[in-house]
């Protein structure tokens, strides 16, 4: 649907918008683009709602301090809430109460977009497979617009995006649950862990809401899906897309897989995708490991779905050869930030769980000082100790779950363990226990918002902390 279609669908409609993040200011502003009328709705104070004004400038209402207690009332026509508000406030209650649809901005864009979407959803590695999708995309000369949860909004870039582009939008499963008619053409589920269940209340919940991303496919979309993980395979049956899958460790029948040491792709031999790429060989070579840039075996699965969902979308396999072999990775995702008297330090400050830490710890063969901690969100880490065992030669924690960490250390016999109070206090701390030849790695486990305001802010202060050492006595 285009903008001007858009008009005719919400021109007139009472659309309240709750949340006044960059997401909701820009579903705002598009929505007003099509004639509706508009209110966005915040409970922060109003000198903390920057976008405010602005929105107010161009005909929009802004209550902020508060939910008032008709915010939501019959009049309204739909209301678009901010992906992190939970469905428990009063303002989402009421409208479920008055059967008035709730969705969020992705949604909207999706609603109001009319060019391709590529979604790519996961508990691990969204980031990373988005940005070299989009990599491999822009090599190849199709002109992707990268959006969703990796930065810009995605209804922000649905207000710029042309006719012979493609939206490429990271999708988290806060996003998806509110989605009604979402429809990508093509669907990636990297994997699936237990993750934000503090918000979903249920695994189930939590596996229900990623896989909306398939939900409204037809036989001409396509879906990537790992065939590694039991919960992928368990969706499988419901999806009615044509499916590629990928594995490492298996030879899989159409998708990407591993064999001696090489990546191949093998495309469907019948369905819509084998007539779009039916002058290409069933099975193409597509790079050897040694040739990757991105480090970390656990990347190996973002690197398959990304081949994947670049050939399913009509990027030729030379140009995703050329990204392989040149791209070495995203900011926070096991970057490598300096080496100092013989130790490397890495930022992984986007390991927000603790599945992501342990691919983390995996990575590497030296011996590592762990820095990790932050909010608490009820899980034990049980499952880390093992790892612990293998190669950690240290633990720094902080936050709220500094302590829970410090327990789980000591259950794997790690003598040095130690609380600090900052990530900054974490650096020096460190530096004081790391010798020549071992990783400090920033690889948290939790998410950030107990001290920071986002994994972006922690991951940044960790590096500003290592790089003051190259300076300090």
């Amino acid at each position: 649907m285009s903008i001007e279609e858009g008009r005719a669908l919400y021109k007139g409609k009472q659309v309240v918008v709750l949340g006044l993040a960059r997401s909701g200011a820009a579903v705002a502003r598009l929505l007003k683009a099509c004639g509706a009328d508009v209110t966005v709705n915040d409970k922060k104070p109003e000198n903390e709602c920057e976008e405010a004004e602005a929105l107010r400038a161009g005909g929009i209402t802004v209550i902020c301090g508060e939910h008032p207690d008709d915010i939501v009332n019959p009049s309204v026509d739909v209301v678009v809430k901010n992906p992190g508000i939970p469905y428990t406030v009063a303002p989402i209650q009421a409208a479920q109460s008055l059967g008035i649809p709730i969705v969020t901005e992705v949604e909207i864009a999706y609603e109001l977009s009319d060019v391709p979407i590529i979604g790519i959803t996961g508990s691990n590695g969204k980031t990373t497979t988005t940005t070299l999708i989009g990599r491999m995309l822009e090599e190849g000369g199709l002109h992707p617009i990268v959006a969703g949860n990796i930065g810009t909004p995605l209804s922000e870039q649905t207000l710029h995006v042309r006719k012979g582009q493609t939206l490429v939008a990271e999708l988290s499963s806060f996003q998806l649950k509110g989605t009604r008619r979402f429809r990508p053409s093509i669907a990636c589920l990297l994997n699936v862990y237990d993750a934000h269940l503090d918000y979903h209340k249920t695994k189930e919940d939590y596996v229900h809401s990623k896989s909306k991303l398939f939900k409204n496919q037809e036989e001409t979309d396509v879906a990537v899906l790992n065939y590694d993980s039991q919960i992928c395979r368990n969706l499988a049956d419901d999806i009615r897309s044509q499916i590629l899958w990928f594995s490492t460790k298996e030879e899989i029948e159409q998708g990407a897989f591993v064999r001696s040491s090489e990546i191949i792709f093998k495309r469907p031999v019948t369905g819509a995708l084998a007539e779009k790429l039916d002058e290409a060989p069933e099975e193409e070579r597509v790079v050897r490991l040694d040739e990757l840039a991105l480090p970390g075996a656990h990347n190996l699965e973002n690197i398959l779905a990304a081949v994947c969902v670049a050939r399913a979308a009509g990027a030729d396999i030379e140009a995703i050869r050329r990204i392989l072999r040149t791209f070495a990775g995203v900011e926070h995702r096991l970057e490598f930030v300096a080496e100092i008297e013989g130790v490397k330090y890495y930022n992984d400050s986007k390991a927000t769980n603790p599945e992501a830490a342990s691919r983390a710890l995996t990575s590497f063969s030296a011996p590592i000082v762990w820095i990790a901690g932050g909010l608490d969100r009820g899980i034990d880490f049980k499952e880390m100790v093992p790892l612990m065992r293998q190669n950690v030669k240290a633990v720094i924690t902080y936050g709220e779950t500094a302590e829970k960490l410090l327990a789980r250390a000591e259950e794997a016999g790690i003598i040095r363990a130690k609380r600090v109070d900052t990530v900054t206090d974490a650096v020096a701390e460190a530096r004081s226990i790391a010798r020549e030849g071992d990783i400090v790695l920033l690889s948290p486990a939790c998410a950030s918002w107990d001290m920071y305001k986002s994994f972006e802010e922690r991951g940044v202060l960790f590096k500003q902390s290592v790089h003051k050492l190259k300076t300090s006595p």
